[in-house]
């Protein structure tokens, strides 16, 4: 049974050797009296051939019962494939096996969707996929995404350690610190009416590394968020979480470049050039609407608050009035746009509060939108030259206070672009890498309905130095030392300089954050204990793992690099979980379920 090779290894150069390949049965096909067989196994697939002249009635008949995914193990000897036969979609297309005895390892059921088909794969329904995670995984396309996933991960090994980080493996039952998304909880039998939580990241861990003189710590961690999940979320994730001590922005800045360099010559044979491209929150928000801006298009938001200042069109001059902007944007080709579209358009601007969404589609040589008539001919001249206006654009606009208007002509950006792209009117090179720093984050932000500030990023986050005389008198104007990491839009990855002076770090927590003194000893009381005792300057960052993977593997869900992921409810289809425990284990916990059971 001892395999000689693996079943992307034959080429013309083992021609003649008999050679033994194991795997499972990838197709079966009865043509002319020969059974074809292609055997396939992680690495690949190689055809084999039953010619009953040259084989026992039993052993060929064996074969004519197999079907797909039966687990086999074939004896044979390599030859070239007949004239007009190679198959050139595959690295052993030129050789097949001549088999010469067969071993059924294992048969198989009837499956419950093809393996064998990309195409017919791809249209199975993703639950479907999840239920038979094991039978997902056997497609080719899986195995790429979970070695390539492993290569990446080895690499950034190799990398981190190359630069004298040492990895350390922080608890992951930890305990329950609510600031930012939901925790997952687990009960402390040993004291009952206690709890552990699951790590959001290892933060808190691993500053106090720094504190303990570590001075470069990495990890690739497990993280758990008791959160609502879409394509790029799951409730457990893995992350590359690096800190380092008497650092400064920039020198996270080019470590992550370096790390990214490495990873994408990996994974990909791509070299990207460094340093990465820097932009300000401010200018971020202000050109792309968002503060993870997809930079291989245009179709950038300009302000035209100054132009509209005095504009007999009301919700313009009104919105500027109360302190507001107008901003608009010209997405180039949409003229087109169906009413259907629109509509979509519109209800993204509601869901930012907006009454609705002011447009003008140019089209025959004129502007059509029942705003127009209140337009200027100094304000129309305006738009004209701002906006580089043509026929067949659509113009869209914005007028709200400042962070209001740029989201929303940011995710109608983003939407205007995925039409587009769909009508093959514009088009993005899908080897393109547009990377880049977000910088100069508000370290903080405020709710209104709760009347107090909250962190931007999290409560260790350090202000930039000439600010931190702001932080009781003016909150608002304070920088965050923080920092994004984005590519194409998506945000790889975040990271600050942290607090380390326990003054300030108090300061954030009681007078900024109003935690109150009691709840900031309960909950952070070792960290603030730690920092007396000689905390180094540090900061870190943490690069979202599963992310990362999926770009790299061109995939748009993170489910797909995940061996066994769930499903946006949480869910498990394979092994069937979350489920109920029985009443013994909770009476163990001390815990009583309330909740009603479902029929």
């Amino acid at each position: 049974m001892k395999r000689t090779h693996h079943c992307n290894e034959l080429r013309p150069s083992h021609i003649g050797q008999i050679v033994t390949l194991t795997g499972w049965v990838h197709s079966r096909r009865d043509l002319g009296g020969l059974i074809f067989i292609d055997i396939r196994d992680r690495e690949g697939r190689t055809q084999t051939v039953f010619d009953p002249s040259d084989l026992p009635k039993e052993l060929f008949e064996k074969a004519a019962a197999l079907r797909s995914e039966c687990v086999v193990s074939i004896t044979g000897k390599v030859r070239q494939r007949p004239a007009g036969t190679n198959n050139s979609k595959i690295p052993t297309g030129e050789v097949e096996v001549m088999t010469q005895s067969l071993e059924v390892l294992n048969m198989a059921e009837p499956l419950p969707f093809q393996i064998d088909d990309p195409e017919a794969a791809a249209k199975v329904a993703e639950e479907t996929r999840l239920q038979y995670r094991y039978l997902d995984l056997r497609r080719p396309e899986m195995a790429r995404n979970l070695k390539l996933r492993s290569k990446v991960a080895i690499a950034t090994r190799q990398f981190m350690d190359e630069q004298g980080f040492l990895e350390v493996e922080t608890p992951t039952l930890f305990k329950s610190t609510p600031e930012g998304a939901r925790e997952f909880l687990v009960p402390n039998r040993r004291e009952p009416g206690t709890f552990y939580a699951l790590p959001q990241s290892p933060q808190q861990f691993k500053q106090i590394l720094m504190v303990g003189g570590i001075e470069k710590y990495f990890q690739l961690a497990r993280c758990y968020r008791d959160e609502d999940l879409r394509a790029d979320r799951q409730p457990e994730f893995t992350q590359v979480d690096i800190e380092m001590s008497f650092i400064e922005r920039e020198d996270i800045y080019n470590l992550i470049e370096g790390l990214l360099q490495r990873v994408w010559k990996t994974a990909l044979g791509m070299d990207i050039p460094t340093p990465f491209k820097r932009l300000r929150f401010e200018e971020a928000l202000n050109r792309y609407g968002i503060d993870k801006p997809d930079t291989r298009f245009g179709m950038e938001l300009v302000d035209f608050t100054e132009e509209f200042k005095a504009s007999t069109f009301k919700v313009f001059s009104g919105a500027i009035a109360n302190g507001g902007v107008v901003k608009a944007l010209n997405a180039k080709g949409l003229a087109s746009a169906t009413q259907g579209q629109i509509e979509t358009m519109t209800e993204y601007a509601k869901s930012f509060g907006a009454k609705g969404l002011a447009f003008i589609k140019v089209e025959n040589g004129e502007w059509k939108s029942p705003i127009v008539k209140f337009f200027s001919d100094a304000e129309k001249a305006a738009l004209t030259s701002k906006l580089k206006i043509e026929e067949g654009d659509l113009i869209l606009f914005a007028a709200d206070q400042w962070l209001n208007a740029c989201e929303i002509l940011g995710k109608i950006r983003l939407y205007c672009a995925d039409v587009l792209k769909g009508q093959g009117k514009l088009t993005i090179d899908p080897n393109r890498f547009d990377f880049l720093w977000v910088v100069d984050f508000p370290l903080l932000g405020f709710d209104r309905e709760q009347s107090r500030w909250y962190s931007s990023h999290h409560p260790f986050t350090a202000p930039v130095a000439e600010d931190i005389s702001f932080l009781k008198t003016d909150p608002k104007r304070v920088r965050g030392q923080h920092y994004d990491v984005v590519v194409n839009g998506v945000e790889l990855g975040g990271g600050s300089i942290r607090i380390h002076q326990p003054e300030v770090q108090k300061t954030v927590f009681e007078d900024v954050l109003q935690i109150s003194p009691e709840e900031t000893k309960l909950r952070f009381g070792y960290m603030l204990d730690a920092f007396k005792y000689g905390a180094p300057p540090h900061g870190g960052i943490a690069l979202g793992f599963d992310r990362l993977i999926a770009i790299l593997c061109n995939t748009p869900s993170i489910r797909d690099v995940i061996a066994f992921p769930k499903t946006a409810k949480g869910v498990d289809l394979m092994t069937d979980s979350p489920t109920t425990v029985s009443s013994k284990q909770l009476r163990e916990l001390y815990l009583e379920v309330k909740a009603q059971k479902k029929e």
